[in-house]
This record gives C-alpha cells, structure tokens and sequence, in this order.
C-alpha cells in the first residue's frame, strides 16, 4: 500500500500542536468530574482536597458553577446540576430524566392539552420534551426558549425545592414588577414543599395557566411533569389533570 501524500501546505501530523490548556478551565472540568463520579456528591473540603487547591478559591467556583446550573448544592453537598443534561438535550440527546416521549404521549391521550417535561438551569425554567398540538407551546419547547420560574407553574415547584438561602437569593433578584408573583409563591412556598403539586397558579403570561407536579428522585425534584393550556380550561379540569399527572408520575417511579 502506498502512502498517501500530504496536501499541498498541509502541515504534518507530528507538527500540529497540541491545543492549549487553560488552567481555570481544567480545575472546573476536574471539578465536575470529580462531583459526577462521586455519586452521592461532595463536600467542598472533599473537592479541594481531591484537586490539592485551597478552599478558598475552589469555594469561588464552586458558587460559580452553581449559579449557572452546572451544580446543585444541598446541605454543604455538591452534586451534580441540570445544565449539562440540558446540553444534550438541545444536542438531541436522552431527556434529563429516563422518561421517554412515548410516555408524555400517553398523558397527552388522557389530558387531551399540551404535556411538558420542563427542568431548570440557574434561574431560568426550560422544556425538556413535550407534546402539543397547539404552536405557541410547541415553539417554547422545540426551541429551548427560556421562561420565568416565577411565572409558571413547573417554576414554582423547582424553586421551591432549592435551599432556602438559594430562594432568597432569586426572589430578592427579581424587578419591583414580579412583587405580587413573589407574594403568591411565598403564600404557597409549604404547600408546594408538602404536596409537590401546583395547580393554576395564575401567573403565567396572557391567558395561559398551568397544573405540574413534581417528579423527584431521592428527595430531589429533578425535573416536573406538567400541563399548560388556556386558564379557563386549566382552572375548570385543574383537579382531574393534578390526578392525571400524579398518576403517571408515581408509576414512573418519581414520586
């Protein structure tokens, strides 16, 4: 066999350097690694010790990487977050949970209105997976357009499953113009905690409303299982469609 020639300015493959690295990038690649083969998670102690850095500045990116999505903490425990699942999702990877779309199509049967599996990155809400006939809906999902945590259903009941300090944090963040949103959640920050469900909060944008329930694994809502529709429609059939996803959640296994 011959070998092939190199093209005309080609440079061989013994001379390509090798890409440059960057130190802050590889200490926050080792960072999720470390946190991802974990498990059940680590402290910050754990990961600076894993990484011989200082506390110090390891708590700096750690706080960072939470910020936006990229990790979760709980109770001094750092896992995991939901941006990089999100990242394969709009690279048409799995879904952020292991539910299938066959089955957002079996409580689209039974519902008869728009199924979304939503999640959050930072303080943003996301459609994960959906089905929807309706083209309002379907463009928020296909296109992985960010909303309001405050403004919908599925939002409440994700922010009402971070820490305390954390829901503080995005309250105290909003504009003067989310005041009564923020009333309202708080009004109903125990009874989502208690229940894992949101019924017509009535404060979506327009005339649309929403019924979510939480789908949680190992005490965590990891993502929600919700219906979105006109609010007159969501208010008049919301106990029947909390029933209808509640169902289906806990046969899934993520109640």
């Amino acid at each position: 066999m011959t070998e092939t020639s190199p093209a005309a300015g080609a440079v061989p493959f013994e001379q390509v350097p090798e890409r440059p690295r960057h130190r802050m990038i590889d200490r926050v690649a080792a960072i999720l690694e470390l946190v991802a083969r974990s498990g059940a998670g680590l402290t910050l102690t754990a990961v600076a010790k894993a990484l011989n850095a200082p506390v110090s500045s390891v708590h700096g990116l750690l706080n960072g990487l939470v910020a936006v999505g990229y990790l979760d903490e709980r109770d001094r425990i750092y896992t995991l977050g939901t941006a990089p699942y999100l990242l394969n999702v709009i690279a048409g990877r799995p879904p952020v949970t292991s539910i299938s779309h066959e089955q957002l199509q079996q409580v689209h049967a039974e519902a008869g209105l728009t199924i979304a599996l939503s999640t959050s990155v930072g303080d943003d809400l996301f459609y994960v997976d959906h089905v929807s006939s309706e083209p309002e809906y379907a463009y928020l999902a296909e296109n992985r357009l960010r909303r309001s945590l405050l403004r919908t259903s599925a939002g409440w009941l994700l922010l009402a499953d971070r820490e305390q300090r954390d829901i503080w944090a995005y309250l105290n963040s909003r504009p003067v113009a989310d005041a009564d949103y923020i009333e309202q959640f708080l009004y109903a920050l125990e009874a989502l905690r208690a229940t894992g469900v949101c019924a017509a909060p009535g404060v979506a944008v327009e005339r649309g409303d929403g019924v979510s329930v939480a789908l949680r694994e190992r005490g965590r809502t990891i993502a929600t299982l919700g219906v979105v529709g006109v609010r007159e429609t969501i208010i008049e059939r919301r106990d029947e469609l909390a029933e209808i996803c509640l169902r289906h959640a806990e046969e899934w296994g993520f109640r």
